[in-house]
């Protein structure tokens, strides 16, 4: 894809030099750095929830221009061209992140580029992922960079405390997927993917959703033990893989079918609500898996029978465990965009999928022909919270890594509105109070009715309180 086309990122792969000449050794050994936090909102009610540190290589923008300097040969062809790139520019200010520079390391080279899938609605994000390592200033770097081992890595991501620090997307795609083994499952080459927290595949498909986005992320869980590993106690479900939400275009369920069919037989499928965009390929599960369990709430069951068939289905009610390959996954009601809308929390990488509870860009309508309530959605919201996931995982658009200034973002947007259409509300009646005092004076023009001022008056009203719910 040319680079005009599409929105490039460089990050940084540094490492330590040889253990003969450092006192850093082992294999895999990287230099994280702690990423910037987005903006305080300025209101102690929301900036006093506060997401742990997230570490991740170094990286900035990468943006169209010639470095003119060569410094990387590149052998993906058809991937990126450096040269349209301005990656000397670069290079320097994902340095400053970690307050080195150019001449602080040698060995230089291209590592790869990893374009992510169209998880939408803007264009999807190339990195290019170089390589190098630090000679000098070794000892001095800042407290905000730390050398870390892919070890040290996967233990924090899947061996997850909450409100423990993080490892971001940068690194799993740039350099600990490599020393991942290979998901089991098949996914057609028509399709980009993503895995981020590790064993969690994120896979958007073009569905009947709603503007601006196009797709339906379906989240794949296949971890390598079976539904024989499973541990002791009390739970709702169990298998040896799970898919949430295959909500797919009916020219994609060819595609769809091939997963499934690749995954194993004993499959769980969790449906987050009822909406089409997010059961619509329901039949494929039917065709290629007629063992597997659906799991959703009860309002979703009743609402989806037709889609359900012949599977066997068991109803929710939020707080009950899954077990998948031995790992364990909690059921979280969330109702607000439903009466019966449901999230899912992957235990193992503190991962929160939140169905449409939240989006990767903007904010979902309250379905109120389906039990949709603001109320709801702010507790479920509070709740969300108070689980402190590492990560949210939307159905429509990227992986959310700042979670709690993405709920509180949604909390203060949608009070602001409420604000606003009070203020609305307030005035239409206070002009509503002079027409019937002029009325009385008879000053009003030749031809006004007061019938229709009214009818108007109330139908504005009824139409603010709507909107107060979206």
């Amino acid at each position: 894809m040319a680079a005009s086309a599409t929105p490039h990122r460089l990050a940084l792969v540094l490492r330590p030099p040889p253990p003969s000449s450092s006192s850093l050794s082992g294999d895999g050994v990287f230099l994280l750095s702690k990423q910037r936090r987005p903006p305080k909102f300025g209101e102690e009610e929301y900036d006093s929830f506060v997401d742990s540190d997230l570490w991740d290589l170094p990286n900035c923008d990468l943006s169209r221009g010639s470095s003119g300097s060569g410094r990387f040969a590149v052998n993906d062809v058809g991937k990126v061209d450096l040269s349209l790139l301005d990656v000397d520019s670069a290079l320097i200010k994902a340095l400053a992140e970690v307050d080195l520079e150019i001449d602080d390391l040698e060995g230089w080279r291209y590592r790869k580029s990893v374009q992510e899938p169209e998880f939408g609605p803007g264009l999807p994000i190339t990195t290019v992922f170089v390589e190098g390592i630090v000679v000098s200033r070794i000892k001095s770097l800042p407290e905000s960079c730390k050398w870390l081992s892919i070890r040290e890595c996967l233990e924090w991501l899947l061996q997850v405390k909450p409100g423990a620090d993080r490892i971001g997307i940068l690194s799993v795609l740039g350099v600990i997927g490599d020393s991942m083994p290979r998901a089991k499952f098949h996914v057609p080459p028509t399709l980009g993917y993503q895995e981020y927290p590790p064993g969690v595949v994120n896979i958007p498909m073009v569905s009947k959703t709603a503007p601006p986005f196009s797709t339906t992320n379906l989240v794949v869980f296949a971890p390598d033990g079976s539904s024989h590993d499973t541990v002791e106690g009390g739970f709702v479900a169990c298998g040896d893989a799970l898919i949430v939400d295959p909500g797919c275009k009916s020219q994609h369920h060819e595609e769809l079918g091939e997963i499934v069919a690749t995954l194993p037989r004993k499959l769980v499928v969790f449906v987050t609500h009822h909406h089409g965009d997010h059961v619509a390929g329901l039949s494929v599960i039917q065709r290629c898996s007629p063992d597997a369990i659906i799991l959703a709430h009860k309002n979703t069951i009743r609402r989806i029978q037709k889609d359900i068939g012949s599977l066997h289905y068991i109803s929710l009610s939020g707080d009950e465990d899954v077990i998948i390959g031995g790992q364990p996954l909690r059921v979280i009601f969330a109702p607000g965009h439903t009466d019966g809308h449901m999230a899912l929390l992957d235990i193992s990488t503190n991962s929160l999928i939140v169905g449409d509870h939240c989006l990767g860009q903007g904010s979902a309508v309250l379905d109120l022909d389906s039990g949709g309530n603001v109320a709801d959605y702010y507790n479920t919201t509070y709740n969300f919270m108070d689980l402190s996931p590492h990560a949210i995982i939307p159905m429509h658009g990227r992986v959310n890594l700042w979670p709690n200034n993405l709920l509180c973002g949604y909390l203060r947007n949608r009070r602001k509105r409420e604000g606003d259409i009070l203020k609305a509300i307030e005035a239409a009646m206070n002009v509503r109070v002079h027409v019937e005092h002029l009325a009385q004076l008879e000053k009003l023009p030749k031809g006004f009715s007061m019938e229709a001022f009214q009818e108007s008056v109330l139908e504005s009203v009824e139409k603010m309180g709507k909107f107060r719910t979206n």
